[in-house]
């Protein structure tokens, strides 16, 4: 039975899409990690990813993720990073995202989570949204602060931030930073 591919989806900056992490996507995912190794794993995450060889790039993308979605983030049809919605006990569910290094700062992956997450509302019926973020990640903490979402536990390595609504992510302009 084919696997059921998730749908496209549009974010408020032209070019920027999420489509579908898929095993035809193996090469251009392994150039992406290659070339994001101390980027990726610089603040003790993404540790996986970091040591990535093509043979586990290809195994992780041939596994079915399931009820999880996994997302590649394109600018213009490059794949420049990747989100997933983790799907931990609907309407309750995880998220990760990373971008390439020579794409952050310039609102990518704001408009990325806003697109997932409303999607995850209005489409799943997500009611709470989770996303762990390691200590010293100051960027990906603001991002999720600005997206609504709160700081709901501190582990030893990480902060646990909770978005909780039965609505979308407030949408936001044009981001500068």
């Amino acid at each position: 039975m084919p696997r059921r591919r998730p749908p496209d989806l549009p974010t408020r900056l032209p070019g920027l899409i999420l489509r579908a992490l898929t095993p035809e996507d193996a090469d251009a995912y392994y150039a992406l990690l290659d070339r994001n190794r101390r980027h990726l794993s610089r603040l003790g995450d993404y540790q996986e990813e970091g040591d990535a060889t093509r043979a586990w790039v290809r195994n992780e993308l041939d596994q079915d993720p399931g009820p999880h979605l996994r997302y590649g983030i394109r600018l213009d049809g490059e794949l420049i990073g990747r989100i997933d919605l983790i799907a931990v006990d609907p309407p309750r569910y995880g998220t990760g995202y990373w971008l390439g290094q020579d794409h952050t700062g310039a609102g990518r992956a704001t408009a990325a989570c806003e697109a997932l997450f409303d999607y995850a509302v209005r489409a799943l019926g997500a009611t709470d949204i989770f996303a762990g973020v390691t200590h010293g990640n100051d960027r990906s903490a603001a991002l999720l602060r600005r997206l609504g979402f709160e700081p709901v536990a501190d582990f030893a390595h990480y902060t646990r931030f909770r978005l909780t609504r039965g609505q979308s992510p407030p949408r936001r302009g044009i981001e500068t930073v």
